[in-house]
């Protein structure tokens, strides 16, 4: 059984500073004490505060509760006071509060504490003063938590974007180096085989007539391309080379035809030597092949450098002359692992008239990026996901419209979809910061407008930006399409 709660512990929480004796009697007389050990529960998070806890004595430490882990938050020394803002407003605990020390604390009944905090203002007031900077504190915190946890699912996708063209071009050089080898390894058996110079020139222009063939060569379908490499198998096997199979693909997808090997057979001079000819020519396609992969798959990694680059906007100022359009490709080729991944397809409605503008890059891209990735998340499961971004000129404004197929969101719903905190998402898969960041971006920081129009099948935010007054050109940006 605890002490009762005595005024001079009453008189050492700031909560009652200014409050004559018979007002601090008055909070005396339902202050119910408890005893709780190191590491005892106070509070727990996502439950709704039973009332306003006076911590007497002792230490108590805040835990975040992120899936199985927690994650220490601020200290809370006596003497002081916890729980009354989440008791006036009548929201839940945002953390878990566990005892550090072995602490003396006093609780005061909900309904009490409304009831006696509304008769004494200077109480309320000095709750109220708190409000904001908690609230603030809050949001920063959980807005950092979701900036990094974005991060590491971007750099997870971008990695895995990178493996892709990084595995193909070790492949493709892998390869290369066994083509280059028979290669070497032909030219050294033609001496010694005897063919002769004029012979030597025969076939170099049946190889750059393969080579000119193959560059010409337009894809063909799987059926094709397997009808015709069964063909030219056919009739290497008719002329008895061996290990006709290793050969026959790369020559085969050159175009090249029974017509092209008849002439390289007449142009031998010694059976044995048709062998090396063919896969002289076909390492040679071979090797080409590969050296236009290693071109491709560099292309592609130097483009996804590029991109995250531009989307981070390094190098430059905060504030700078930007392209919408820009912007907008390179967050949806950051997105790219994630769209990929639900086979979303992505529309392009640009009007590439529009001027730039100056802006803060990095922040419009914050903001791209949380409207697409709400977009993805609203078609997850949907085999005809579609994302259409569309960008137009309003009066003195530039409109970026992001519109999604999906199921829509309930009127109640959106009419609260830019509040901070508010999420649909279960547990663990949001804040409610997306938007509400999105927004505070647009509205707060380019002076813009940002709203949404959903009905079943077809919902669209709507980002207003405008233009300074001086803005008449209209420059055309680079086509990045």
């Amino acid at each position: 059984m605890s002490a009762p709660v005595t005024l001079d512990e009453l008189r050492t929480i700031d909560l009652f500073d200014d409050l004559s004796e018979a007002e601090l009697a008055e909070w005396q007389a339902i202050a119910l004490p408890y005893e709780v050990g190191p590491g005892e529960l106070i509070a727990e998070e996502g439950t709704a505060y039973q009332g306003v806890q006076l911590l007497l004595t002792g230490t108590a430490r805040a835990m975040q509760i992120r899936g199985d882990a927690l994650v220490p938050g601020p200290r809370q020394r006596s003497p002081t006071w916890m729980g009354a803002v989440s008791t006036l407003t009548g929201g839940k605990a945002a953390v878990r509060m566990l005892a550090e020390t072995d602490c003396r604390v006093a609780s005061v009944n909900a309904d009490d504490f409304k009831r006696l905090a509304a008769s004494q203002p200077i109480v309320t007031e000095r709750v109220m003063q708190i409000v904001a900077p908690v609230m603030s504190r809050m949001a920063a915190i959980e807005q950092s938590r979701e900036h990094l946890a974005s991060l590491g699912t971007m750099a997870a996708g971008l990695a895995h974007e990178l493996n892709n063209p990084a595995a193909a071009a070790e492949r493709a050089a892998s390869q290369l180096i066994e083509a280059l080898e028979t290669v070497n390894t032909a030219l050294r058996k033609f001496v010694s085989a005897g063919i002769e110079r004029d012979q030597a020139a025969e076939l170099l222009a049946l190889q750059e007539e393969a080579i000119d063939r193959a560059a010409k060569q337009t894809a063909l379908s799987a059926l094709d391309a397997a009808d015709a490499e069964d063909e030219f198998l056919d009739a290497l096997e008719e002329h008895g080379v061996p290990e006709a199979w290793k050969i026959a693909e790369p020559l085969a997808s050159a175009g090249l035809d029974r017509s092209w090997l008849e002439r390289v057979i007449a142009s031998t001079p010694h059976e044995k030597a048709i062998t090396i000819v063919l896969r002289w020519v076909a390492a040679t396609l071979t090797a080409r092949g590969l050296a236009d992969e290693l071109q491709e798959s560099t292309r592609r990694m130097t483009g996804l450098v590029g991109a995250v680059k531009s989307y981070a906007y390094m190098d430059r100022g905060e504030v700078m002359e930007i392209d919408l359009h820009e912007g907008l490709e390179t967050t949806v080729v950051v997105l790219g692992h994630k769209l990929k991944v639900t086979s979303i397809e992505v529309v392009r409605d640009y009007d590439r008239a529009l001027p730039r503008m100056m802006a803060r890059g990095p922040e419009l891209n914050q903001v791209w990026t949380n409207l697409i990735d709400n977009a993805i998340d609203a078609l997850a499961g949907q085999d005809d996901g579609r994302i259409t971004i569309k960008t137009s000129r309003d009066a003195d404004c530039a409109l970026i419209q992001f519109t999604d197929n999906g199921p829509g969101i309930p009127p109640e719903v959106a009419s609260r979809v830019f509040e901070t905190f508010f999420t649909t998402k279960e547990v663990g898969k949001g804040t409610g910061l997306g938007l509400a960041t999105a927004y505070r971006i647009v509205v707060d920081g380019h002076d813009g407008s940002l709203t949404v129009d959903s009905e079943p099948g077809r919902t669209t935010f709507n980002v207003w930006l405008p233009y300074p007054a001086a803005t008449t050109t209209t420059d055309t940006p680079t086509d990045l399409d």
